[in-house]
Order: C-alpha cells, then structure tokens, then sequence
C-alpha cells in the first residue's frame, strides 16, 4: 500500500509517557514545564515511521491557556512548538513533512463557541509564528466551516499547501457523516477547492465514522487534492462531560491490529493521508507502517 504516514495524538502520547499532562493546558504543560518531552515523541513518532508530523500547538490557544496567558505567552509556546518540530524532522535522516498545526482557538467540537470577529488576529498570529519553521499547514479539529474559511485565510499569505481538517459527528454517529456543526461533507468539500486546500481530512473523531466520510470527499474532490483521516481512541464520553476538564480514558478495542483494520478501510475508500489523533501512540504508527 502506499500512503503519506502522520504521527499520532501528542497530548494522550505526553500522559502515557509520564509527561506534564494535565486539563485545562493539555499538550501545553509540557511546552511549558518540561518541552524536552515533545521532542522526545517526536522523535519517537518518526522513529515508528511517520513521515509527517505535526507541531504541538494545539493547545496554545485561549480555550486551554486562557485569555491572559495566551496573550503573555502564545506566541513564545507556539514558537518553541514549531522549533520542536522542525529540529526532530531535520535529525531525522530523512525526509520527514512538518505540518503546522492551526487549532480551534475556543474550544474542540463546539462549533457554537466559534467567534468569527477574534479569530483572524488570533489565527494570524499562530500562522505567521508557525510560517519560518513548517512545510505544510494542517486546520484540524475543524467544527464549522467558517472555522474552515477563517482557518485557511490565515495560512494564505504564507504560501505553504494547507490541509483542512474536520471533526465528524460520532455520539451518536448520524445516518450521513457531517462535521459536528451539522454542515455535510459535500459543502466542506467546496469550501476547500475554494481555499485552494491541499487535502481534506477528517480526524479526532471515531473510527468508525471516517470510512463513508472519505468516500464522499474522494467522490466530491478533484484528483489533485488528497483525503485522509486520522480518528482518536477515546471512550465514549460521559453525561456532563466538559471538554476543558475532563481527560478521557482509551478504547480497549483499538490495539494497534484493529487501528490498521480500520485504516485500510480507509485506504480502501479512497485516502492517501493516514495516521492517529488522541490516544494513537507511537506503537499504533508503527503497526500502520508495517502495511506499506
């Protein structure tokens, strides 16, 4: 088989490894304390066969620092995120992709939370931090598509490929896939031609709502423009779950074996971009580069 390989979930890779890891920072207390343990799973996703990785950014937003520490330091954290990043993929003896993480700034799978009128400042200043330092721009845990369009509008002046992608619907999973705010597929796929995206991926979702979503994409997309997808592997969530408190357990499903059964579903249906979002370790990458 042949396909472009992403890393895995940094955050839930950072808790597994005894990193600091904690709600409401995330990813982002270890940048903070300790950003010898992002290198160290960066290094540990190439070294498993991941020719893409994707800086650890996600969490240096207002939603996971708040607004004051944010402003202090976003730009600091971030940077050091892209550096991170860069200086694993340039040791790495071969050529691996550096994707610059654009995240959703207030909140993951709310689209409701999206501010269109504070997005562009905030979203510039997290692409043009990132700019220097990446290959490739990856919009993830997209909600809405506005989030979309604004996302993509702030890597524009950079002149990098941007990858969009979108969070999917998956408790309960509908009868068609859409992304959490409802929109389809179809019109995500427009969006994206029209922000001239390099790929359109679906991650930080189940498994099992991937396949359908990139057989739509495949079918709405033109040749040029790669589909893939990359789920997470976190339990079902609980009544009152609070996204900026809780920290959720893994699937005892979702071994490397049965991550790869899924994947090739996906490759099947047409995705050339594959790897894992939260909960998909370095040992789940290793067992996907063993198909090629």
């Amino acid at each position: 088989m042949t396909f472009t390989l992403l890393d895995g979930g940094m955050g839930k890779a950072l808790e597994a490894a005894g990193a600091p890891f904690r709600q409401p920072e995330w990813s982002a207390l270890a940048l903070i304390d300790d950003p010898s343990w992002v290198r160290r799973l960066h290094d540990e996703f190439i070294n498993a066969g991941a020719d893409v990785i994707i800086t650890n950014n996600y969490a240096v937003v207002p939603f996971h620092l708040g607004d004051e520490r944010f402003a202090e330091r976003g730009t600091e954290l971030t940077e050091l995120a892209g550096r991170l990043a860069r200086e694993a993929a340039d040791a790495a003896g071969r050529d691996v992709v550096v994707a610059g993480s654009i995240p959703p700034l207030f909140g993951s799978y709310q689209p409701e939370l999206f501010d269109p009128e504070r997005a562009p400042a905030l979203l510039a200043e997290i692409t043009e931090t990132l700019a220097p330092l990446v290959d490739v721009f990856v919009a993830e845990t997209q909600s809405c598509l506005d989030e979309v369009r604004a996302s993509a509008a702030s890597a524009r002046p950079h002149g990098k490929p941007i990858w969009i992608s979108a969070t999917l619907q998956d408790e309960p999973a509908p009868e068609e896939p859409m992304v959490r705010s409802g929109e389809s597929i179809e019109d995500l796929c427009a969006v994206a031609i029209g922000c001239d995206a390099a790929a359109v991926l679906f991650n930080c979702s189940h498994p099992e709502v991937m396949t359908d979503a990139i057989r739509r994409a495949r079918a709405a997309l033109p040749a040029g423009v790669d589909v893939g997808a990359y789920a997470n592997a976190f339990e079902s969530k609980p009544e009152g779950y609070a996204a900026n408190e809780v920290v959720l357990g893994h699937r005892s499903d979702l071994d490397g074996d049965r991550y790869v059964s899924f994947v090739r579903e996906w490759i099947d249906a047409g995705a050339s971009i594959v790897g894992g979002c939260c909960g998909i370790m370095p040992t789940h990458i290793a067992a996907l580069n063993r198909l090629r």
